[in-house]
């Protein structure tokens, strides 16, 4: 079984995941239905395909060895179906987000555990980005969801007080709530930047899986995202308030603070640019220098 060709395990495998997607084609409705909804999942639909070009884009090195692996992948197997079960169970008890959440988790399991059992253990190891970035499919729960917006808010708020103090803006702050000259302004939860957050977070994980080769510093590469989103969400805030207060008030309620956030997002990738540039002229380096 082992001396299986690649393209025919690939298409094996490939009738096993629209098998999959097929029997839930109901949870991939709702999945779809969630990415147009709700502002954090608007990334989901995109991740298969990401991890489809991650792996064929390192197709060489990841079927080098390919062999079923019947232990271990049955192993995984029951383990997604054994979520599969428990989201069915316990779905009804919970949110419809949380519920979700748990269904796609389970089918993520399913599909990573029909890889191992197709590929076996040595493909694995060298797909295990890419598997694992099928994870950016399952929506956030609620508990963690509303604990990262807490903290970006908190810290967006910080960052806010800063910059009012560094541009000689008075102010009185009270909370999350600052009184500035003309204007009260209020860093509310949709201006915590969590959407932005993942998508820097998820290009981060993309730029330094591609670009990087030292984990360390793929790690700093992702740590310097949530500092950089608290600046970002800091000189949005006060950039949409100083206009504001010297220019027209509309601009709290007009479209550059309704559709803006592109530009903002953009100017955080530009930060981050310098920063990717360092690691991996240092990794240059230090292969040169080997």
């Amino acid at each position: 079984m082992n001396n299986v060709p690649v393209a025919a395990r690939t298409a094996a495998f490939a009738i096993y995941c629209l098998s999959l997607a097929l029997v839930h084609t109901q949870v991939l409705r709702a999945l779809y239905d969630h990415s147009r909804q709700n502002e954090t999942a608007s990334h989901v639909i995109l991740i298969p395909f990401i991890t489809l070009a991650l792996v064929y884009r390192s197709r060489n090195s990841i079927f080098a060895s390919a062999r079923l692996a019947w232990p271990a992948g049955l192993g995984v197997i029951l383990v997604g179906l054994g979520l599969l079960v428990t989201a069915r169970l316990y779905g009804p008890s919970v949110s419809p987000d949380d519920a979700l959440a748990m269904a796609v988790g389970a089918l993520v399991v399913l599909w990573i555990g029909g890889f191992l059992l197709a590929y076996g253990p040595e493909a694995f190891r060298a797909a295990l980005f890419p598997l694992l970035f099928l994870g950016f499919m399952i929506p956030i729960p609620a508990l963690l969801l509303d604990g990262v917006i807490f903290i970006l808010r908190t810290g967006s708020t910080e960052a806010v007080g800063s910059l009012f103090t560094l541009t000689g803006t008075p102010h009185y702050r009270e909370g999350f709530v600052f009184s500035l000259p003309t204007v009260v302004i209020e860093v509310a939860d949709e201006c915590s930047g969590i959407r932005s957050s993942i998508a820097l977070v998820i290009t981060s994980l993309l730029a330094g899986h591609t670009c990087l080769d030292t984990g360390w510093k793929k790690a700093v590469l992702v740590v310097v995202t949530l500092p950089l989103t608290l600046l970002k969400n800091g000189i949005r805030i006060v950039t949409l308030s100083l206009l504001a207060i010297h220019v027209d008030p509309e601009f709290l309620t007009g479209q550059l603070h309704h559709d803006g956030g592109i530009v903002f997002f953009l100017l955080t990738l530009a930060m981050l640019a310098p920063i990717l540039a360092w690691l991996r002229n240092s990794d240059t380096m230090r292969a040169s220098a080997a």
